[in-house]
């Protein structure tokens, strides 16, 4: 987690740098759920993640300069030049498949992506993340009722930080998230998304079931987001009050407390945080050298 806050962090400071376009919606707060869900697949295991931050792809193993790469848009990046600047990285030697041009657009290529280990029988997973307002599109249903009909090796994780974009989601949904897996005839469980050990509990249980063809789960995470929707959003459509309390729910400074509480020595800690940021100051380092792709570059990776 702490990884991914450090590489967050470097990634905003290029776009202050305007070395990277400031396109993006920053993922403070969901690292808890990002991390630990991603952690209970495998590397064969497919990954379609959100917008929401980058902590599930930093779990997944991707190439931290690779990812800086994609953001400054040069030929270090996963797509070689074509991620545009935002989040498109791919990497499917790691399960990672990106995710749609449209928010909820990837529960529907991730219905496809399970339909497609299920009828190969590779026992692959496929993880789908998504927030709140993305959860209330259309596609979520088509991608949950295949799913439960065909008993697809899906595990739906919604991050339900209580915002969509400005709209909270009292005034959006009616009623829980969770609850809907009824209706598609799978579990559904809610978890809180600022306890890591939760998490990794419940998308454990949701995969090892994918994985014994017992059919999909709906994960709701209940996180909170620290910052606004997009890098530069002032948040003002939500008062002090409500930035405070969310403060409380951040799982970094949460899970640093209950390692010291449980015994951790802090050197060990403080260790780690230096070795995560010498790891992300080198991917930076590396990411800069890299070149503009040329125009021969839209002409390649074409498939007709």
């Amino acid at each position: 987690m702490f990884l991914a806050q450090a590489w967050e962090r470097a990634l905003l400071r290029l776009m202050d740098e305007n070395l990277a376009p400031a396109l993006y919606h920053p993922g403070r707060g969901s690292e808890g759920t990002e991390v630990a869900a991603t952690m209970a697949l495998e590397d064969s295991d497919y990954l379609l993640y959100d917008h929401r931050g980058v902590a599930h792809i930093v779990a997944k193993g991707v190439d931290l300069a690779a990812m800086f790469g994609d953001f400054i848009g040069n030929d270090l990046g996963t797509t070689r030049g074509m991620g545009a600047g935002i989040v498109h990285i791919v990497d499917p030697s790691l399960g990672v498949i990106g995710q749609s041009g449209t928010l909820g657009g990837n529960q529907v290529i991730a219905a496809g992506a399970a339909l497609s280990s299920k009828l190969r029988k590779s026992g692959q997973v496929t993880m789908c993340f998504f927030g709140d307002g993305a959860a209330n599109r259309g596609t979520f249903h088509e991608a949950a009722n295949v799913a439960g009909a065909w008993k697809l090796p899906l595990v739906f994780v919604i991050q339900n930080n209580g915002w969509a974009v400005s709209v909270p989601v009292e005034h959006s949904t009616g009623g829980r998230f969770v609850d809907r897996a009824i209706g598609y005839g799978m579990p559904g469980v809610q978890v809180d998304g600022a306890d890591p050990m939760a998490v990794y509990e419940a998308a454990t249980t949701a995969v090892n079931r994918a994985r014994n063809g017992e059919g999909a789960t709906i994960i709701e995470a209940k996180t909170v987001r620290l910052q606004g929707h997009y890098f530069g959003d002032p948040d003002g459509y939500r008062d002090k009050a409500l930035r405070a309390e969310a403060a409380h729910g951040d799982p970094i400074v949460l899970t640093r407390a209950q390692l010291l509480s449980q015994g951790t020595p802090e050197a060990e800690i403080d260790d780690v945080e230096r070795a995560a940021l010498a790891e992300v100051d080198a991917a930076r380092a590396k990411a800069l050298t890299g070149k503009a792709p040329g125009p021969e570059r839209i002409f390649e990776d074409i498939y007709a």
